[in-house]
């Protein structure tokens, strides 16, 4: 098997694409910052590798320690690593590659951010173990790509800002609360080989009413940002827009009914966090004086 055969496995194995989910807030994040420090194009090259880095580090530990665990299961058995085209040792070794990518882009922005970065590769890898031992590995995913606004931040300035953290709730509460819909496609199966997940403990109808809790939350989060930023009208068309297409992802998917699941996790997520990065980049937001 050749480099590039491997290479393009693991781009589809970790599905590379889905770091468009957080890669948004990321940028909305340094847009923020930038109204009070300028940033460089070389720091917002830096931003984009780390946060490319973090994903796909995680995506391949995930990967490898649950390759027997998705050769069991139906919807993952097909995996590129369960099927073997792509080889656990290049997993391995792209997967380090990756995490080394932002330990690097963390040291070349700033020293905080370089000695936060071990303890961030921790919470990521740590998510593919947590449904081994608790059912809220849904808020442990939340919490990893939740870390992305204020790890930028820090990487940016060195300190952690009142919208870093607001705009980590939100992005904490809108991932839980779509892992936990998405996670309902493994209910079953999940029972029956003891891994931990809301939908497993709760049932479908309590996993519904957890996720759609959670999205409240989003809800509040965004709407509490303009109380530590500055933000314009047109973010709040944006607030809106993203409510009602969270409404509309849970109004697609049932407790007996996923079939349009892949509408309600793809599409409606990456509408999301599409939706948000253009409402602050409208909402009026200076570049600094």
């Amino acid at each position: 098997m050749s480099a590039l055969s491997q290479l393009r496995a693991f781009a589809r194995d970790i599905k590379l694409s889905h770091t468009l989910f957080a890669l948004p807030f990321a940028v909305a994040t340094t847009v923020l910052v930038h109204r009070e420090t300028p940033v460089t194009p070389a720091q917002w090259g830096w931003i984009l590798a780390a946060m490319v880095g973090a994903r796909s580090s995680a995506m391949g530990f995930n990967r490898i320690v649950d390759r027997r665990i998705d050769a069991a299961n139906p919807r993952t058995a097909q995996r590129e690593i369960v099927a073997g085209r792509l080889a656990v040792g290049w997993a391995w070794a792209l997967t380090l590659a990756a995490a080394a990518l932002l330990v690097l882009a963390a040291g070349m922005l700033h020293r905080h951010a370089l000695f936060a970065s071990p303890l961030v590769l921790g919470v990521l890898w740590g998510y593919s173990l947590a449904k081994r031992f608790t059912a809220w590995c849904h808020v442990w995913l939340g919490v990893a790509l939740g870390l992305s606004p204020v790890c930028a931040w820090l990487a940016l300035t060195g300190t952690v800002g009142a919208p870093a953290v607001v705009l980590s709730a939100v992005v904490l509460t809108w991932v839980a609360g779509f892992d936990v819909l998405y996670a309902l496609q493994d209910r079953i199966y999940d029972q029956a080989v003891g891994l931990r997940s809301v939908p497993a403990v709760l049932g479908a109808r309590g996993a519904l009413l957890l996720s759609a809790g959670l999205h409240v939350l989003t809800v509040v989060a965004l709407v509490a940002l303009p109380s530590v930023v500055p933000l314009g009208p047109a973010y709040w068309v944006g607030v809106a827009a993203i409510t009602a297409i969270l409404v509309w992802e849970h109004r697609i998917v049932g407790p007996d009914d996923q079939s349009r699941m892949n509408e309600a996790f793809f599409l409606a997520n990456s509408l999301v966090s599409v939706v948000f990065l253009i409402a602050v980049l409208a909402a009026g937001v200076p570049g600094p004086a």
